[in-house]
């Protein structure tokens, strides 16, 4: 298999891998602080698994970057394209915003969703602030998202 192609297939795997990292460790971070509050009050369940499952989001851009890019290089089709060692350093740089972004927005937002999760416990009328203060974080997953998605259809081969 031609360099460019390998590179090209690192860059989806970066975006995936860590945005899925990012939101595995956000999820447990909003998760074990869910787990506290519904040990105590049950009936909390639902207003914390929101908060819980906000940090995933990232990890689905992660994914939603590297079928771009598996697109991108004919690899959904079966039609893969011919591409330089040049090519395939580019794929890779423009799946850097999302992977990054993404990895360090869901770290953030789990800690923000568990910040979130103990104003529940206190106050559980008040669960929609903290799902807001806690998708505030996401916007720069989401614009590191836009990046990709506009360096990638840029590309040409």
């Amino acid at each position: 298999m031609p360099y460019g192609i390998l590179l090209a297939l690192a860059g989806a795997g970066i975006a995936a891998v860590l945005a899925g990292v990012g939101s595995i460790l956000g999820v447990r971070t909003a998760g074990q602080a869910s787990a506290g509050v519904v040990s105590e009050d049950p009936d909390k369940f639902g207003k914390v698994l929101l908060l819980t499952a906000l940090p995933g989001s990232q990890g689905i851009y992660g994914f939603l970057a590297a079928i771009i890019i598996a697109n991108k290089i004919g690899l959904l089709a079966g039609n893969v394209v011919d591409l330089t060692v040049g090519h395939g350093w580019q794929i890779v740089v423009a799946a850097l915003p999302v992977g990054i972004t993404c990895l360090l927005s869901a770290l953030y937002q789990g800690r923000v969703a568990a910040a979130a999760v103990n104003i529940v416990a206190k106050k559980p009328e008040a669960a929609g602030k903290g799902v807001i203060l806690a998708a505030i974080v996401e916007t720069y997953a989401v614009l590191g998202l836009l990046v990709t998605i506009l360096l990638v259809n840029g590309l040409t081969f």
